[in-house]
């Protein structure tokens, strides 16, 4: 950092000199028995850890408490167990062996909840171990990099001991602590722990393609910790005035800041700043929060607020599963009765983006673990699983494979949602597992192995001359009720254009094989509109190929609010589009004579058109050139 930017007292050792000490004078006041608390993330103090750990054989029963820590964790090693019992309220690899030994133990809770465990007493605290900035000429230190449950740990605790580093940024917003609430100053010139962005894989950035895909421009984002969330900031450029709201900012902040991206102009609250309560990334991140008044760090209870959530407008929270079952339950701390991570603000962005107006609440896995060989989906969790994001809680669930919306849905709804957006290899075994679980009707072996999902490839839009905008996409398992839905919603003329008769009831079966389709020789598309539970279908265009003559039968029927719009004369260029890359020599199709809308539309198709009338039906042929 440059000269100019550094706002500390450079005198402030000469200040309180009475309050500075070495890190191995400092921790002699920590006493055995104590419970010690050791500030989170990239603000971990490590050299007062060091001391720490060299004086535990005098310290036999301490409890070290944190939220997440990156650095060296010594107490945490095997022999040291025998003086420090480590109590982790979120289990990073640091941590994570001895906890699953049974050597440690992990306190499962809402990241929101913690500062209340200090505050009301529940938790006390002994010793806080921090870092912050040096004191400004008024004497006021900065968190830095980590607010968090940082502040309240601070103001809870009996003795506070903090490095005082001229290398941690100086954050803005409610960051800061007075000189005069630090028991020990501890004097250290090193650089800040710098996290590195992991690497992002084929399939972390199809999920956050995926993603991308549901964030409207003026949305406020949270995202968590981990390989997705980095893939995701690396998806979002082209997206116009999103905010951020969250627990966590990375490196991949900086880019979509200067790009434009993010500018918080339609926040609701905190217009214009990217709040957050800590920060994991590099000095390229560093040297961009500090003093920059555009970024605000919060205690976790305001960031982690549910009530502070769901005022945002377009709130959407992206957060992590390691597992979910087909009625919705998300496990996210576990592997089985293994701990692995935490709850951290899962529950708390997830309820509160589910409630803010145009908000989304997401959760985002793999669909598979272990090189493909385990499927995250499941009919049952795994034995000793726990459920960190109810069934009830659940609304957008995502893969590389697509989005599952199970919010509000029936049982039914929601395993084949998820079972379609399961890998293709274990979509037959859920099917026939959740058949035998009663999830599923056991009428539905016979899709046992149709449950395909279309190629992202065959989007597309449409732009009514109202200005309406249509989204195409390939048809979904899960559209089945939408299909009923638009099929009851024709009109009798538009029910007797489309299927010939006239009949008003679509049986299961006949929506079946609209729905369950392969996406090579038959291809369906669908029109849909946004609405309050998510979409609705207003066309359906379809081809089902003969292979004997290598040509396909078109059809597709428009919703009568929408007819005369332009609606099948794209629909049918979009399959012939689809059509000539799959190498299909030309459609046939079937019109009834009075049907005169459909016939100027196969007339105008842009094809080689041949046509007869017989019994008072028009065939066509049409040949792609």
């Amino acid at each position: 950092m440059s000269t100019e930017q550094i706002i500390h007292d450079p005198a402030w050792q000469e200040k309180y000199k009475s309050s500075i000490a070495t890190a191995a004078e400092a921790v002699k006041r920590v006493r055995p028995g104590q419970r010690i608390f050791i500030g989170t993330g990239a603000a971990e103090p490590l050299e007062l850890v060091e001391a720490l750990t060299k004086r535990a054989h005098e310290l036999p029963d301490s409890e070290i408490v944190h939220l997440l820590t990156f650095g060296e964790a010594p107490y945490a090693h095997k022999e040291m167990t025998q003086y420090f019992r480590v109590n982790s309220f979120f289990i990073a690899e640091n941590v994570r062996g001895i906890i699953q030994e049974g050597l440690g133990d992990y306190t499962p809770i809402h990241l929101s909840d913690i500062p209340r465990l200090f505050n009301s007493g529940q938790l006390p605290l002994d010793v806080a171990l921090i870092q912050v900035t040096p004191p400004d000429k008024h004497g006021m230190c900065s968190l830095g990099v980590s607010v968090d449950i940082v502040k309240s740990a601070t103001a809870n605790a009996s003795l506070v001991i903090a490095q005082v580093n001229p290398n941690m940024p100086h954050t803005l917003g409610d960051s800061l602590i007075h000189v005069y609430d630090i028991d020990v100053l501890v004097a250290t010139g090193k650089p800040i722990m710098e996290i590195f962005p992991p690497e992002v894989d084929d399939t972390t950035r199809q999920i956050a393609d995926n993603l991308s895909a549901l964030i409207e421009d003026g949305s406020t984002i949270e995202v968590g910790i981990g390989r997705i969330p980095q893939g995701l900031l690396g998806s979002l450029h082209g997206k116009k005035d999103l905010g951020i709201h969250t627990e966590m900012i990375s490196d991949g902040i900086v880019d979509l800041v200067k790009s434009g991206v993010i500018t918080g102009a339609r926040k609701t609250l905190d217009r214009g700043k990217i709040v957050t309560s800590f920060c994991l990334g590099t000095k390229k991140l560093y040297d961009f929060i500090h003093n920059n008044p555009a970024v605000a760090f919060h205690p976790t209870e305001y960031v982690n607020n549910p009530s502070i959530i769901n005022q945002q407008h377009k709130m959407v929270a992206i957060n992590m599963a390691l597992e979910i079952d087909l009625t919705g339950q998300v496990c996210a701390d576990s592997l089985g009765s293994k701990f692995f991570s935490g709850v951290g603000g899962q529950v708390d962005f997830n309820r509160g983006a589910g409630k803010s107006s145009g908000g989304k609440a997401i959760i985002a896995l793999p669909s598979t673990a272990k090189d493909g060989t385990i499927s995250r989906i499941v009919t049952r969790l795994s034995p000793g699983a726990g459920v960190v994001t109810t069934r009830a809680g659940v609304h957008y669930v995502v893969t590389e494979y697509g989005v599952a919306y199970l919010h509000g849905k029936s049982i039914q709804e929601r395993a084949l949602a998820l079972i379609s957006i399961a890998h293709p290899d274990y979509r037959a075994q859920l099917v026939k597992e959740a058949i035998e679980a009663k999830y599923l009707a056991a009428t539905m072996s016979d899709v046992e192995g149709k449950i395909t999902v279309g190629p992202k490839e065959l989007r597309a839009t449409y732009l009514m001359p109202d200005g309406t905008q249509v989204i195409f996409r390939p048809i979904h398992p899960t559209d089945e009720p939408l299909m009923r839905e638009l099929f009851y919603a024709l009109s009798q003329q538009t029910m007797y254009y489309r299927f010939m008769s006239n009949q008003r009831i679509v049986s299961r079966r006949q929506i079946q094989d609209f729905v369950y389709i392969d996406h090579r020789d038959d291809v369906a598309l669908v029109g849909t509109l946004p609405a309050a539970h998510g979409e609705d279908v207003i066309a359906l265009g379809n081809y089902y190929l003969d292979p004997k003559s290598n040509r396909a039968e078109v059809a597709f029927v428009v919703h009568d609010q929408w007819q005369r719009r332009g609606i099948g004369t794209f629909l049918l260029r979009q399959l012939i589009r689809i059509a000539r890359r799959n190498g299909i020599r030309g459609f046939t199709a079937e019109v009834l004579t009075e049907n005169r809308g459909m016939q100027a539309v196969f007339n105008k198709s842009n094809t080689k058109v041949h046509s007869h009338v017989g019994n008072n039906v028009i065939s066509y042929e049409m040949d792609f050139e």
